[in-house]
């Protein structure tokens, strides 16, 4: 099956609105096997807030992020390995990816995370496959 960009973008759209407002959370250990999934052993490192809208339109099956807000205090110490995107509610999951220095889903400068220390995303894009 293939889909349209128009479709696709109209699904990104979607899933955009469903973001505004919602938490970016940034955990160690392994990420679930599903969104679905609840953690369990997982330590969140930091939480980040997006904005309303948290993206911009979308366009060529692609989301940018508009402003995340930084953690200026972050919750714990660790490596950060994973994170959970939620709507407002902090409750409702919409994505899981993958955090490192190169090539994942979200990539940060340092993946080694201090408790208490500023963490800041300068950018998040999500593309419709």
């Amino acid at each position: 099956m293939k889909t349209s960009i128009s479709a696709r973008n109209s699904m990104l759209n979607t899933l955009a609105t469903l973001a505004d407002g919602g938490y970016l959370r940034i955990y160690d250990g392994r990420m679930p096997e599903n969104p679905e999934a609840r953690i369990s052993r997982q330590t969140l490192l930091a939480e980040l807030q997006l904005s309303t809208p948290a993206f911009k339109v979308a366009r060529g099956a692609e989301i940018q992020a508009n402003e995340i807000s930084d953690d200026l205090d972050a919750k714990a110490t660790g490596k950060a390995s994973w994170y959970r995107l939620t709507r407002a509610d902090g409750e409702t999951v919409l994505w899981d990816g993958t955090v490192g220095l190169v090539g994942a889903d979200l990539n940060l400068n340092s993946t080694d995370i201090q408790e208490n220390a500023k963490v800041s995303i300068s950018s998040l894009s999500y593309t419709q496959p």
